[in-house]
């Protein structure tokens, strides 16, 4: 390798002179400025620590998967300002390299690899005494790399596959389940025409018990329905639909359990959003799910406030809630099948909810805080940005 300046600078340092300084010191101040450009530029992330963990050096892509500002950062601990890192575990407790995967939660929910690496080398006179782990380790370069999508499509793939498995099950069960319940309704309603001929004095009792089974039948019957509404794929049928009347008639449905429950609903609906080709009735059923989770997590006098808004790829519409939040062991299982913090939960509002916005090619953001509350953004495309012709890499032609 051809040997740097700063190389060469180091083996003459004994013969530079007083008049040379000044030269010298602007040539480092370059190639100082040229690495920072160089590091600046590539998108993944580098943070630079000492063997302690204290930050030396953070590169721009690294603030911002981590949400940091470069003058927060220098000479602080990296544990001061990702909270929850355990920096043992990440750097290795040594000299081996380190690779591991971590989700972060702020300023977006990420998954990043984070790739450890140690220095060796003179150790910085103003740092502590390294401990016995740390000897011959002067500092870690810590390289992040944003694995979200690549996760994502990892899980959507697994969960794709696991839900198609289920489906078959469920379409099984749900015939067999299906006919002895047909058959208990049809006897219980010759149960009752026959209630005529009983005493009295019984009567009541057994019409009371028969209406019980009956309810029990139908509440069976609404599960098996969700369940496989769940799984299986309803066929959209769209047309174009202003999406912030949606949200209004939402609202409205609901209006008797938000004057129940004590809760101010605020909607700020963006005034000139462009018609939607979507399906009315199942982002209804979106809204709906995620509306009554938030009255669930904030209980009561709670503050919900809907939000619609616009940009050039996208229609966006936030659910903001003051409930207790998501803590960040949930984040990760929020949307699998049958996971519920709700003690009468069935765990499949969610999977729902993520199911018919992506059937109408859209997403599902969610940003927590927990004790404070919970942000659930759905975005869904704009028909007309639905496909995009890239540039063929010629010049465009003058308008003259």
């Amino acid at each position: 390798m051809k040997p740097s300046f700063v190389d060469k600078l180091i083996e003459r340092i004994g013969r530079v002179g007083p008049e040379d300084v000044q030269t010298f010191l602007t040539r480092l101040a370059r190639e100082k400025g040229f690495l920072e450009t160089i590091f600046n530029a590539i998108q993944e992330g580098v943070i630079v620590t000492d063997a302690t963990g204290r930050i030396n050096y953070v590169n721009q892509s690294a603030c911002g998967l981590l949400g940091l500002s470069l003058e927060d950062c220098l000479d602080r601990l990296l544990t001061e300002r990702l909270r929850g890192l355990d920096w043992e575990e990440v750097a290795g407790g040594g000299e081996k390299i380190v690779n591991r995967d971590m989700e972060v939660f702020y300023p977006e929910n990420r998954i990043l690899n984070f790739y450890v690496v140690p220095l060796k080398g003179e150790p910085n006179p103003r740092a502590r005494k390294p401990l016995s782990h740390e000897k011959d380790v002067t500092g870690y370069v810590v390289i992040l790399r944003d694995i979200t999508e690549t996760r994502r499509s990892a899980e959507e793939t697994i969960e794709s596959e696991r839900l198609s498995a289920l489906t078959l099950l469920a379409a099984g069960v749900a015939h067999e389940i299906g006919n002895p319940l047909n058959s208990l309704h049809i006897h219980l309603q010759l149960m009752e025409r026959r209630l005529r001929k009983v005493p009295e004095e019984a009567r009541e009792s057994l019409r009371e018990s028969i209406e019980i089974a009956k309810e029990e039948i139908t509440r069976l019957d609404s599960i098996i329905n969700q369940f496989l509404r769940a799984l299986r794929p309803t066929p959209l049928q769209t047309r174009p639909e202003d999406i912030n009347a949606i949200v209004q008639e939402s609202v409205a449905f609901l209006e008797a359990e938000i004057a129940d429950r004590n809760i101010l609903v605020e909607q700020e609906l963006h005034p000139d959003l462009p018609m939607l080709e979507v399906d009315r009735n199942q982002l209804k059923q979106v809204f709906y799910n995620i509306i009554k989770n938030a009255f669930q997590a904030m209980k009561s006098e709670g503050i919900l406030r809907i939000r619609t808004d616009r940009d050039d790829n996208s229609v966006s519409i936030a659910f903001a809630d003051t409930g207790g939040g998501i803590s960040a062991d949930h984040m990760s299982s929020i949307f699998q099948p049958y996971f519920t913090t709700k003690a009468k939960g069935s765990g499949l509002g969610l999977l729902i909810v993520r199911r018919i916005v992506r059937a109408h090619g859209g997403e599902i953001n969610l940003v927590s805080t927990e004790g404070i509350g919970l942000t659930l953004t759905v975005r869904l495309p704009l028909v007309e940005n639905r496909v995009r012709l890239l540039g063929t890499g010629e010049p465009e032609p003058s308008a003259d």
